[in-house]
This record gives structure tokens, sequence and C-alpha cells, in this order.
């Protein structure tokens, strides 16, 4: 599978971000920020294999529309072969 969207030349990534009864996000995106204990992070196309624990913050999911929005107060997210899975407020 290519990492190259369809019609505009920009890798992506998959990203999936949920809490147990609600899906804030599921399809590709330029760019995932988020917060672990250390501090800030972003998370593009192409990421290295990744696993961490979230720490109270707002989540930013870039996406090719409006950027996804939203605020968690706990969570993980794992990061493998181009796709970001987030379960949060759990």
């Amino acid at each position: 599978m290519s990492l190259l969207h369809a019609g505009t030349g920009a890798a992506t990534l998959n990203v999936i971000a949920r809490e147990p009864f609600h899906v804030y996000y599921e399809g590709p995106a330029r760019v995932v920020s988020a917060a672990n204990r250390v501090g800030q992070f972003d998370i593009l196309p192409g990421h290295a294999d990744f696993f961490s624990v979230l720490k109270p913050c707002d989540v930013i999911i870039a996406t090719d529309k409006e950027p996804v929005t939203f605020h968690i107060d706990n969570g993980i997210i794992a990061v493998r072969d181009n796709e970001a899975m987030l379960f949060v407020n759990i």
C-alpha cells in the first residue's frame, strides 16, 4: 500500500481515534499531535513504531479538510505500519 494520498501527492497516515462509545475520527491524516509525560509530540506519515500513555491534553488530527480537535483526560496511542490508533478516556 502506498503512503501517498490519491490525487494530492501528500503522504498520509491512517488514524483511528476513539473512546469506548464514541469515534472521534477515522480516516487519513497528515499529522496527529498529543502529549505524554515527556511533552507534546507529533506523529507524521512513516513514523517509526511507537507506543505511549497519553496525559490530559488536546489531541489535534490534521486532515485534508478541517482539523479534528478534542480534549482527553487519558489514553494510549499505538503507531505501526503507518497507522495510528488512539484509545482515549478509558
